[in-house]
């Protein structure tokens, strides 16, 4: 029989809560960690893939260390996004459901911090931030870490850049016997630093199933397209995964808008997600995308971070990321909780010698998916065509008499004979705008004198 929760030295009050969430079997990386935590006598340094209870193999641990009778923030655990530290607060004000006594809050960036100082001045025991929003707020003397025991870096691999400029400030508040606890799907050169510089030189290292990314669930597949060809392919794939959630990765905020525009004018039930949007449009995107409003999410890598969307079955890398780690990232948000999923990276001709590069590097094997052959992608097209027609509103402006002059010129057409023309009509306007894309443009001669 597998080991449980509560054989993990977990108590009854947090093991009814997770079973209440079904969650009964600790993944590897909580089997690992737990006991560790627990004891409180390390640093830490997690390695395991995303989706894999990152969040409860540090959460449980620190909501049974807390002491309910002292008002004062003990724990601090700080994720690289506001969607993902609200992911985080959400989770662990879940484990600690029958832990009243407990009380956590949200520090994160995005949203007015008048309302966060106003919380921190009521008992806090447990603190979810974004570094910049912390920083903020020690700077303004809202937030009293004196007394704080755990320091969670959670995704530390995302978090570098900021961890680098803003630790030493945040540590300096903390008392020196607390403990850090790193937790990071990838393993680069400046997270061995960081953690060099900050954890303690006797830290433990625990690592989880990292021989392959994300988990067995995943199939990494490439496809080669020409840049022309990019759209229409990537529209034929959706178009099969009708009715399904999936995610397309783009490397720049400009191309996620242009991809989420032709997205939207073929009608596919898709949200744009990345920085410069404010927050509480990027909210309400990821809670139509929870709640299966719309099914496709347009994303750059760090928007995207905090996703926990169980039915995600496919992600599709419409660029392929500059770093490994990222492809880790975005490969992970799909084939949770133990499911399947398509990772499919799309590919042109002169970038497909670094697919060797990246199976070398993250001990992958990616299998070429098969390009839809020509006819398909122009019947594909025309589908989406009908139904741009069909989920067209009607215009109400348009004038009585020219509507009933167009009625006059049909009138006589039954349904299936209007269908033909107009269907005609449009594969002529399709075949008219192909010739003209690649017809090459005359020469002018040089005039004789």
């Amino acid at each position: 029989m597998p080991k449980q929760f509560s054989d993990l030295g977990i108590s009854a009050p947090i093991v009814k809560a997770i079973t209440e969430l079904k969650i009964v079997v600790p993944t590897e990386i909580q089997l690992k960690t737990i006991p560790l935590l627990l004891s409180n006598t390390t640093d830490l340094v997690g390695l395991a893939k995303t989706g894999t209870g990152k969040t409860a193999a540090f959460g449980l641990p620190i909501l049974q260390l807390i002491d309910v009778k002292s008002p004062l923030i003990q724990a601090v655990i700080l994720a690289p996004t506001r969607e993902l530290g609200q992911q985080i607060y959400k989770n662990l004000e879940s484990f600690a459901t029958f832990l009243p006594e407990v009380s956590i809050a949200a520090t994160c960036g995005g949203i007015p911090i008048k309302p966060q100082i106003e919380r921190l001045a009521t008992p806090t025991h447990i603190v979810v931030a974004t570094p910049g929003r912390l920083i903020d707020l020690i700077q303004r003397k809202a937030i009293n870490l004196k007394e704080t025991r755990f320091l969670v870096l959670d995704e530390a691999d995302e978090m570098v850049t900021v961890l680098k400029e803003g630790l030493d400030e945040i540590i300096a508040e903390l008392p020196a016997a607390h403990k850090t606890f790193l937790f990071s799907a990838t393993m680069p050169r400046s997270i061995k630093q960081l953690i060099q510089n900050y954890l303690n030189k006797n830290v433990v290292h625990v690592s989880a199933n990292m021989e392959t990314v994300g988990n067995q669930g995943i199939d990494h597949q490439y496809i080669v397209v020409n840049p022309i060809e990019k759209l229409d392919v990537l529209m034929h794939f959706l178009n099969s995964k009708e009715g399904e959630r999936g995610i397309i990765f783009c490397k720049t905020k400009a191309a996620v808008n242009k991809l989420a525009k032709n997205l939207a004018i073929n009608r596919f039930s898709s949200g744009a997600l990345h920085g410069s949007l404010s927050q509480g449009i990027r909210d309400r995107i990821m809670e139509q995308f929870r709640e299966g409003h719309i099914n496709i999410l347009v994303a750059t890598d760090l928007a995207a971070r905090g996703i926990d969307v169980k039915e995600i079955s496919y992600v599709v890398n419409y660029h392929l990321p500059d770093v490994y780690e990222a492809y880790v990232h975005r490969s992970g948000r799909t084939a949770r909780a133990g499911a399947k999923g398509l990772s499919l990276t799309v590919l042109q001709p002169e970038e497909v010698v670094e697919i060797a590069e990246f199976e070398k590097e993250l001990g992958i094997q990616f299998k070429e998916f098969k390009k839809p052959t020509l006819a398909s992608i122009e019947e594909n097209n025309t589908l989406l065509w009908a139904k741009q027609i069909f989920k067209t509103k009607p215009n109400h402006d348009i004038a009585t008499e020219l509507k009933d002059k167009i009625k006059t010129v049909f009138h006589h057409l039954t349904k299936d004979e209007l269908i033909e023309k107009v269907l005609a009509n449009h594969l002529l306007q399709a075949k008219n705008e192909v010739l003209l894309k690649t017809e090459k443009p005359i020469k002018k001669q040089k005039r004789m004198n």
